[in-house]
């Protein structure tokens, strides 16, 4: 190692320097000036050698340590000449120096991407100095948020824009906070926070802004779209089975009217029918007016209707389409006198929606089947739509609750959300099992 060098030389010097002084004082002692002489030059020989040997080390040193003072570390200290524990000591002083280069070469880049990375962002950011007001870093958002050039002191906003310059630099905005800034003459909202930090014996304060005129402009614009398609949605889905249904009545009609001899009108299925239709606008109707107010609604119109009751409405409302893509739907209710205390209208339109998501997942499938069972727990009563269509899959199992997420293209997304928050209305909740290719049981908790 290198010290090991070291004194190892340190020390044949030091013996050197021992053997002169002992020669001096054998001269000395025999009054002998050939041996005091000598002993006198050899000393000073090995003094000067000495002196050389260790105030060269420290010169090395002290070079060293001057290049790191002033953070020089692009000199060179050679490795390849002069005495060994040296040629040691400089590969120790340049292994140093390739470090502190490194770690200033990977903090420029760290500083790069950051200073990249802020200028990209849609978010204004400013840090200045809070004593004499030199900016310390702006980005170039937040130069288009307030619309001026660069510039290195906040007074150079005072000058030209007061009102903005108290607004933003005079005032402490701890938590995130909407403000209007005037600017020529228009209102701007933006929203605002900043903090103070210290870095060394200087203050600096931070300032964000974000500009969020666009943003809620942009917002109630898509909020208006996906409420006109999500009214769309539902109002299709109500209108659908009523169609159907009519349009099985208006056949039955027009053959009666056409043959009257061969086909006779069942007057008590006629009127089944109509009771449907009429059941099912008042429902559409009522589903309009809540699902306007949905977010506003704290109590539901519930009444109590026999589950049996509940399902026949279904069924005649549902038949016709289903018929017509070959699906079997059954209904299983071992109790009859089963009870629930429900809005009628919204939990219709709930199994309504169950019933045609049921429909789309067995499209295509042999022998596809929908049932509607009921499960009577101690304090629950289970209302179970099952199908054997193609399930969904367990990635998206988690997501189809969240409003306007969708897996067909001509989806709104709301249907599962819309049944959801339904059933929070009744205080129950909604629960979905599903297995890809063999079908879906999604379970209504009362």
């Amino acid at each position: 190692m290198t010290y090991k060098s070291f004194f190892l030389l340190l020390l044949i010097r030091v013996v050197l320097l021992l053997g002169t002084v002992t020669l001096i004082a054998y001269g000395i002692s025999l009054n002998d000036n050939y041996f005091l002489f000598s002993g006198i030059l050899l000393t000073l020989i090995v003094l000067v050698n000495l002196y050389r040997f260790v105030t060269k080390r420290f010169v090395e040193m002290d070079d060293f340590f001057e290049s790191v003072k002033y953070r020089d570390f692009s000199r060179w200290f050679t490795e390849e000449h002069g005495p060994k524990d040296i040629r040691n000591l400089h590969k120790g002083f340049n292994l140093v120096n390739r470090t502190f280069k490194a770690i200033n070469k990977e903090r420029q880049a760290q500083f790069l991407y950051l200073q990249k990375i802020l200028e990209m962002v849609d978010v204004g950011i400013i840090a200045y100095n809070i004593e004499n007001g030199d900016v310390l870093w702006v980005n170039d958002s937040l130069l288009k948020i307030i619309d001026l050039p660069s510039f290195k002191n906040i007074r150079f906003v005072k000058k030209r824009r007061g009102k903005m310059y108290d607004d933003l630099f005079e005032t402490f905005y701890p938590h995130y906070q909407s403000i209007n800034l005037e600017m020529r003459g228009e209102i701007l909202k933006v929203l605002i926070s900043d903090t103070i930090f210290q870095v060394e014996e200087n203050s600096f304060k931070l300032i964000v802004i974000q500009n969020i005129e666009n943003t809620l402009n942009k917002n109630e614009s898509e909020a208006w779209k996906k409420l006109l398609s999500v009214m769309t949605h539902e109002i299709m889905n109500s209108i659908a089975p009523i169609s159907s249904l009519s349009e099985t009545l208006h056949e039955q009609i027009d053959t009666a009217i056409t043959n009257p001899n061969k086909q006779k009108l069942n007057l008590e299925d006629l009127n089944t029918g109509i009771v449907s239709i009429k059941k099912r606008s008042e429902g559409l109707m009522k589903f309009a007016k809540t699902y306007r107010t949905l977010n506003k609604v704290s109590q539901v119109n519930k009444s109590r209707i026999l589950v049996n009751e509940l399902f026949k409405s279904i069924n005649d409302l549902m038949q016709p389409t289903l018929n017509q893509k070959n699906i079997q739907l059954e209904f299983k209710n071992n109790n009859p006198k089963l009870e629930l205390n429900i809005d009628t209208h919204l939990i219709e339109q709930v199994l309504i929606n169950l019933i045609i998501n049921a429909k789309d997942a067995c499209d295509g499938q042999k022998d596809s089947k929908i049932s509607l069972s009921t499960e009577k727990n101690r304090d629950n009563i289970v209302i179970k739509v099952t199908d054997n269509g193609k399930g969904i899959a367990n990635e998206i199992l988690e997501t189809i609750f969240v409003p306007f997420f969708s897996t067909k293209k001509s989806g709104s997304g709301i249907g599962l959300s819309l049944s959801k928050q339904i059933m929070m209305l009744h205080n129950g909740r909604i629960q979905v099992q599903s297995e890809p290719e063999k079908g879906t049981i999604i379970s209504l908790i009362f």
